[in-house]
């Protein structure tokens, strides 16, 4: 069971200042002995993030984020963490700590879950408005345990007391952070910026920040996504200033595409419309949903009658008329795509209109951002994205907020997080420029398990199990490599399937081979190629025949050379198939 606290209304534990703690006469060198910090995903990517704290026999968890699907996993819906290391345990898990409503943070909660024993969940109220609904659409999953917290909260769960601190992201009600554990405090940043003027947010509490620092460090895991960046990232204020601009000078409608998860960005946009005597109509799932959480939270605020339904927009005129939308990624089931490809019930774009694409562009999904905006000038539309000017800002801290974050917690021991391997290595060199030992900062892999006591760090040799699991529609895990490796072979080159009908007496093949092809080549216009195969399938199996060769024999031989047959003819090697039946 767990307690919760204020810590307003409590006096403050007095917590250990490692700073000023004198080094133990003895280190513990045993791999095991002290807290132990098991990243299961996020580190070595952007996403999937999932932490692990573990004190003898109990365990607290760090959000349980999923990751999209990527170039070498085609068909693949999500990937997720690999949680075989904690199955095994699951009775010792305290609780689930969930940082903010991001699905890379919470997604794969509706596949895990449930494996682990269905611990309860701690999180804001938007995170776990967000959570609820997704989880509505798995009915036979078992019912969340929620536990709604505020900054300042402190819940004690076994070992472990968590105390909650406001940070700056992109999607409001987000959270740091901080662990009192019996070796010392460890702070997660979570995703975070320093944003001095936010809309619709409070600005970062550098004061909040500074109490925690005061208590000692011991272990600060930091998110790295912006480490690459030199500078500051950009303020929301500056961007719905920018944002305006664009509504002042449009004549008419205005498609606005954003993430759904961008919540703040959204209020602005509303709020924006509002000034200029606009009607909003709000399109795409995810979009509706978020908008409806936030707004029961009264964290999205709009005037009566600002949201039209899309089957009364023909009752106003077009520089009256804002759509809000999903789409920025180019993807081609989104609101915006359908509004371009003219599939959309009520919108077609059109001469006049003004897009703007307020948001970054995914890594992966350049080619399809570029080709979205090819079509919306084609069509004539005026066009608005960041790097015309600044109408997006990213929500991770870059180079000079990462600084500013070590440079207030002082932690002994540094572990740069949620991130690809370049972007922790740059802000593993920054934590060292900022005085940091080498020793001290634990720059690795998923999976590899990091040991600290109070005057000790130690990284595992060898990782637990973190290889990715596959989520394709119902299945979960059923997906590895091998699979993967076939579809992409399929994608390349095509498969080509033969079947031979042979007798099961005589062993001689009864009919001329059926072929059936499908991405390699058009069978109409291939009939050279498909009579030149079907004379060597017959020679093999005329000759497996006569050395009375069992199926199981002729089908591997039929495969390989007529692999290299193809190969020799078009210089493409497409997937074979032999169907060999006996009868």
């Amino acid at each position: 069971m767990y307690k919760k606290e204020n810590l307003h209304s409590r006096n403050n534990r007095s917590g250990t200042n490692f700073h000023d703690k004198k080094s133990p006469h003895e280190t513990i060198e045993r791999e095991l002995d002290g807290l132990r910090v098991i990243p299961l995903g996020g580190l070595g990517e952007v996403g999937r993030n999932m932490m692990v704290l573990e004190w003898e026999e109990s365990a607290l968890i760090i959000d349980v984020g999923l990751n999209f699907p990527m170039e070498k996993t085609p068909g693949v819906d999500y990937i997720i963490p690999n949680i075989s290391y904690l199955e095994k345990s699951k009775k010792k898990i305290m609780g689930v700590v969930l940082t903010h409503g991001h699905y890379d943070h919470i997604g794969a909660l509706p596949y895990i879950l449930d494996k682990i024993g269905n611990p309860p969940l701690f999180g804001s109220a938007l995170t776990l408005g967000i959570t609820q609904k997704r989880q509505e659409e798995f009915p036979l999953q078992p019912k969340l345990k929620l536990n709604e917290i505020k900054e300042g909260d402190k819940i004690e769960l076994g070992p472990f007391s968590v105390e909650f601190f406001h940070q700056n992201h992109n999607v409001p009600d987000g959270h740091g952070i901080v662990v009192e554990t019996p070796v010392g405090n460890v702070v997660h940043t979570s995703d975070f910026k320093f944003d001095s003027t936010p809309t619709n947010a409070p600005p970062t509490n550098f004061e909040r920040l500074q109490e925690i620092a005061k208590k000692g460090v011991l272990f600060l895991m930091s998110d790295s996504t912006g480490a690459e960046a030199e500078g500051r990232s950009l303020s929301e204020k500056l961007i719905a200033e920018n944002l305006e601009k664009i509504f002042a000078k449009a004549e008419g409608r205005i498609i606005a595409a954003t993430f759904a998860s961008l919540i703040n960005r959204v209020q602005d946009i509303i709020t924006i419309s509002e000034k200029y005597g606009r009607k909003v109509v709000v399109e795409g799932y995810g979009m509706k949903t978020n908008l409806e959480i936030a707004s029961n939270l009264n964290l999205i605020k709009t005037k009566k009658g600002t949201l039209i339904p899309a089957e009364k927009a023909s009752d106003y005129p077009d520089n009256k008329l804002t759509i809000l939308s999903t789409g920025a990624q180019g993807e081609g089931n989104a609101a915006l795509m359908r509004i371009l490809s003219k599939q959309h019930r009520f919108f077609q774009l059109k001469k006049g209109d003004s897009v703007v694409l307020s948001s970054s562009v995914i890594p992966g999904n350049e080619r399809a951002v570029q080709n979205l905006k090819d079509d919306i000038m084609r069509q004539g539309a005026e066009i608005f994205h960041s790097q015309m000017m600044d109408i997006h800002a990213k929500g991770h801290a870059q180079q000079e907020e990462l600084r500013e974050m070590i440079q207030i917690m002082k932690p002994r021991f540094f572990m740069p997080i949620h991130g690809q391997y370049s972007m922790m290595a740059s802000h593993a060199a920054l934590a060292e420029r900022e005085g940091i030992p080498k020793k001290n900062i634990a720059l690795i892999d998923n999976g590899f398990i990091v040991t600290l006591n109070p005057d000790k760090i130690n990284i595992s040799k060898k990782p637990v199990p973190v290889a990715p699991v596959m989520v394709d529609g119902s299945g979960i895990g059923d997906v590895g490599g091998v699979v993967l490796h076939d579809r992409m072979d399929l994608a390349e080159s095509g498969i080509f399937v033969v079947i031979a009908v042979i007798d099961k007496k005589t062993r001689k093949i009864k009919n001329s081979p059926d072929i059936i092809s499908r991405g390699f080549v058009y069978l109409r216009e291939s009939q050279v190629l498909l009579t030149e195969v079907r004379k060597k399938v017959m020679e093999i199996i005329s000759k497996g025949g006569k050395q009375k060769k069992a199926v199981k024999d002729i089908k591997p031989e039929i495969k390989t050379k007529i692999e290299g047959f193809l190969y020799s003819k078009t210089g493409r090697r497409p997937m074979v198939l032999p169907v060999v039946i006996e009868i």
